[in-house]
């Protein structure tokens, strides 16, 4: 099974072209996707609908999408009346098998005046592929403030962990005839978690290395796919400043239940794609 992350950033790439081809090109192959920064009625892609262009370049896959920012500035059309042209950005899961449910978890935020703040959220997908039920959560989170990132962490990890407590999207279906959904423990966290290894948002999520033993796997952290089976290259990055490249740096992670870390067989990051100022952050799971 493979598995991709990728924040498209609109699906404007680093040479500053509206490119949706070329970004469902470097997903080719993947099982199932998690995507970041899609968004309908933006600026910046002249108001594209994002979701509508995946999803017709991407036909054979189920979808979800989940808008964490939605807002309308008050537009009217021609006779005066409400245009409701919504300006949605928030992220997708694609699968190739079925997306039984699926919730939209708006993350903690602080009301900030100096920069621009979005709602931030993790879309998450239960999906039932043909061995298993699994849940994927596709994560974006707050890129300026390091107090934020901490308590998003906090609350992703509650929910993420408290899934077979709450039951997910929908739970005692019998009491309408439905089947009762699975209700797996297994989960990956995929994203843009806009932190660093070994910073205090990356320690929060994984648990701190002890100094003689090193780090653990243990039920109650999530595992960064990236430490296990062999180490990415030397000097990897996620996110590319052209302009600056002191600046480039590996941001963009998979973090799995420690149930699925004995099965993580390869990761890596593709280096040759351009659809973003991100690039794609693979996972392969046997």
């Amino acid at each position: 099974m493979k598995l991709v992350s990728y924040n498209i950033q609109y699906g404007i790439g680093r040479d500053g072209r509206f490119d949706l081809e070329r970004i469902a090109a470097s997903l080719a192959g993947a099982d199932i996707i998690a995507l970041q920064e899609v968004t309908r009625n933006f600026s910046r892609n002249e108001g594209a609908d994002v979701v509508a262009g995946i999803t017709a370049l991407l036909p054979d896959y189920f979808h979800v999408f989940g808008p964490a920012m939605d807002v309308d500035f008050g537009g009217r059309d021609g006779d005066g009346r409400p245009a409701n042209k919504r300006l949605n950005f928030g992220n997708m899961v694609l699968s190739r098998w079925p997306i039984v449910g699926s919730r939209n978890l708006l993350l903690p935020r602080s009301r900030r005046f100096n920069r621009g703040n979005l709602q931030r959220s993790a879309l998450e997908a239960l999906i039932v592929t043909p061995d298993e039920a699994l849940r994927v959560y596709s994560v974006h989170l707050d890129h300026v403030n390091v107090e934020e990132r901490l308590q998003q962490i906090g609350y992703l990890k509650q929910r993420a962990f408290g899934y077979p407590l709450e039951g997910g999207a929908f739970s005692g279906g019998v009491e309408f005839g439905f089947p009762e959904p699975p209700c797996p423990e297994g989960f990956v966290l995929m994203g843009d978690f806009n932190m660093v290894q070994g910073s205090p948002e990356y320690v929060a999520m994984t648990g701190s290395v002890d100094d003689v033993e090193g780090r653990q796997i243990v039920a109650h952290h999530p595992v960064d796919a990236f430490t296990l089976g062999e180490p990415l290259p030397a000097g990897s990055v996620s996110w590319v400043d052209d302009g600056r490249p002191e600046r480039n740096r590996l941001i963009d992670y998979a973090f799995l239940h420690a149930s699925l870390a004995g099965r993580v067989g390869k990761t890596w990051i593709d280096s040759d794609a351009h659809g973003s100022d991100h690039l794609p952050v693979w996972l392969e799971m046997n």
